[in-house]
């Protein structure tokens, strides 16, 4: 967990939730630049950073066991404590599916921010037949045996080289000069070495199969939901984005910004992160409480 204290007369707790193959390392840049308004909280999921898999207490890491964790964190690090939420990507959809499960925290929560986050299948704008192989490899490789024999070919001098091959086409490579792109490569060797491989997989078949609309026994979240989509975004259709969250939200504003990338790069200096918090949401976390 990453704990920024917060800056003085600052009173706002902010719970920063980071998305799939990611690290607290790869996103303490954004905690830093959200930390001007408030004490920033950054969680590991099971099984992402370097913590452990929910594999290793006999559980698997479903929506609904991410959220329930989610839950039990709120409750024992925030207890009376109001908070805002701000869940990027994946880290968004654990916490929609957190405040469904759990509307008494969801009256803790003063408003949540979606950055390029998600909530149902059909918000992936890939094609038909993209979409297939990564819900087939994902369903494949999910498995303990098979999670084991990929470990064996996902390693750091294949992730280099694939890096290396794809550098003109891989989003977190484009424009970077060469001592960028190694420094890129050798934290992305980093991450996939420390998160674990067959949770990476099965969350990624969880979530291009989800559908957090149509949950049995749900009723419409009450809190108002900030979203931020990214012109540029390789993975979502934007319109689709904003017509799920609407359906689960009880209101639903969205900002657009253009920086031709669903995420920060690697490492990605203050500089890279800082438009991922616009205007708009800035002035909300800004608002004293």
């Amino acid at each position: 967990m990453l704990l920024l204290p917060a800056p003085k007369n600052r009173k706002r707790e902010i719970l920063l939730l980071y998305g799939s193959h990611s690290s607290l390392e790869r996103m303490f840049t954004l905690a830093e630049e959200l930390n001007i308004y408030g004490r920033v909280t950054m969680p590991d999921w099971p099984g992402f950073g370097g913590m452990d898999p929910f594999f290793k207490v006999g559980k698997k890491p479903t929506f609904d066991n991410m959220a329930d964790y989610l839950a039990a964190f709120i409750k024992l690090r925030y207890k009376r404590k109001r908070l805002t939420i701000i869940g990027m990507s994946y880290g968004l959809a654990v916490a929609t599916r957190m405040l469904q499960k759990y509307p008494d925290l969801a009256r803790k929560v003063d408003f949540a921010v979606s950055i390029v986050g998600f909530t149902h299948r059909e918000d992936f704008r890939m094609s038909k037949s993209t979409l297939f192989v990564m819900r087939a490899t994902g369903l494949l490789l999910r498995g303990r045996v098979t999670s084991k024999i990929a470990r064996l070919f996902i390693n750091g001098p294949s992730v280099e080289a694939t890096y290396t091959l794809l550098a003109n086409r891989n989003q977190k490579m484009i424009g970077a000069d060469k001592a960028e792109r190694d420094r890129r490569i050798a934290f992305e060797k980093i991450l996939w070495r420390v998160n674990d491989l067959r949770t990476y997989f099965y969350t990624g078949y969880t979530f291009l199969t989800v559908d957090l609309c149509n949950q049995p026994g749900s009723q419409k979240v009450d809190v108002p939901m900030y979203h931020v989509a990214v012109t540029g975004d390789q993975f979502f259709n934007n319109h689709v984005v904003e017509q799920h969250l609407a359906i689960i939200y009880s209101s639903v504003n969205v900002t657009t910004i253009d920086i031709g990338a669903h995420m920060p790069t690697i490492i990605a200096t203050s500089k890279q992160v800082a438009p991922f918090i616009p205007t708009k949401i800035r002035r909300l976390l800004a608002q004293k409480i």
